[in-house]
């Protein structure tokens, strides 16, 4: 069995791999200590070999890895594996967002990602979630339930929830103002995929695919030709991509 495990920001994911196929998966909050998150979810398994991605891989590879890759490298492997003809891939996680460009290989060519401060993450989400009272799960259908145009302008999370605040005391309601907050992210995606260029395939990855809203969104924005595909568990996709790494090497 080969192990995959990405340690992010905000979750801990681990993928395992038997035969090329994924046979087991978990995710966890990180918590104040992953590293020991992490080493509990790897009891279960009796692993030919452990890679590790994320932000905390290279602590990881003095515990229990044996080798680290990037997240840039862990998601292209892994959005590859279910759409062998992506040549585009967005992440969105708890802390930063990047768009990834593949060469006809599957090979990374170039990527884009947001300072960690921009208005455009999944920490993002849930802090304005919050100010508008409601729980992550709701917040992209509420977002999907208005049609009204309102801005937030801030590439900023403090001072975006500021605006966000602002709004709520002029009486906006909370379904236009979670639109204009999915919006902003939808518009910083926007620029990164300019500047990097895209194919007609682009997988959606990360624990914020999940989110109807943004995927809705995304959607409208690109050209009708333009493919946005989302597996069916975005945020294990670095965690699979690390097991297929594991398998490879």
């Amino acid at each position: 069995m080969f192990i995959g495990i990405d340690l992010g920001s905000r979750t801990v994911k681990v993928a395992a791999m038997r035969d090329g196929r994924l046979v087991d998966h978990q995710i966890v909050e990180s918590g104040f200590d992953p590293q020991r998150q992490a080493l509990e979810m790897l009891r279960r398994y009796e692993p030919v070999r452990v890679v590790a991605t994320g932000y905390g891989r290279h602590l990881a590879q003095h515990q229990f890895a044996q080798e680290v890759i990037t997240e840039i490298k862990a998601h292209a492997l892994g959005a590859r594996h279910h759409f062998p003809e992506c040549r585009t891939i967005i992440d969105i996680g708890g802390q930063d967002s990047k768009v990834i460009a593949l060469d006809a290989n599957g090979r990374v060519s170039s990527f884009q990602m947001n300072d960690k401060c921009a208005a455009g993450t999944g920490r993002f989400l849930e802090i304005m979630a919050a100010t508008l009272g409601y729980k992550l799960a709701e917040f992209g259908p509420a977002a999907l339930a208005s049609t009204a145009e309102v801005n937030i302008n801030s590439m900023c999370t403090v001072f975006a929830e500021s605006e966000v605040i602002s709004l709520k005391n002029r009486g906006i309601p909370a379904s236009d103002i979670a639109r204009a907050v999915h919006r902003s992210v939808i518009n910083r995606l926007a620029v990164m995929l300019n500047r990097l260029g895209h194919g007609d395939t682009i997988a959606f990855t990360g624990g914020v695919a999940k989110n109807p809203g943004i995927v809705a969104m995304l959607q409208e924005q690109l050209d009708q030709h333009v493919r946005l595909l989302t597996p069916a568990l975005p945020d294990i996709v670095g965690a699979l991509g690390a097991a297929i790494h594991a398998g490879r090497s």
